[in-house]
């Protein structure tokens, strides 16, 4: 049952979507603070030098707060929430440079092309909560 004061996820799962993005994020960022380089070759195929570690790392720091931002909680899913928009953006905008990094910068390693689609996939997940329902 629900009352004036309670959340539920959406019945097109943007909830749980949002949620699943959110602990995806922050353990990635949590992985690239702690572990740049390895990130790097699984995700690039290339190595990083000591300006690539400190920004892998900055990108670290902000992954988490982007997933810490957006993790689950009361109203986070709404069709208009800040969090949903800000998982939204990064998620088309990420697949957007990686997949550019892939195909026309020709990096890559073992986890890129899968990790284009799984933000691809995220994306589109979200874009559908987003829309207005019909």
């Amino acid at each position: 049952m629900t009352g004036p004061g309670s959340a539920s996820a959406p019945p097109d799962g943007t909830g749980r979507t949002l949620a699943f993005a959110a602990v995806l994020e922050a353990a990635t960022g949590l992985v690239l603070i702690a572990l740049p380089a390895r990130v790097a070759d699984l995700l690039l195929g290339a190595p990083l030098s000591g300006a690539g570690t400190a920004l892998a790392r900055c990108f670290g720091i902000a992954l988490l707060a982007l997933g810490l931002a957006c993790w689950p909680g009361r109203a986070r899913a709404e069709s208009g929430s800040a969090a949903l928009r800000a998982m939204l953006a990064y998620n088309v905008l990420i697949a957007l440079c990686l997949a550019d990094l892939g195909a026309v910068r020709h990096l890559g390693g073992v986890l890129l092309w899968p990790a284009v689609a799984l933000h691809a996939v995220v994306a589109l997940l979200l874009v559908r909560g987003w829309l207005p329902r019909r």
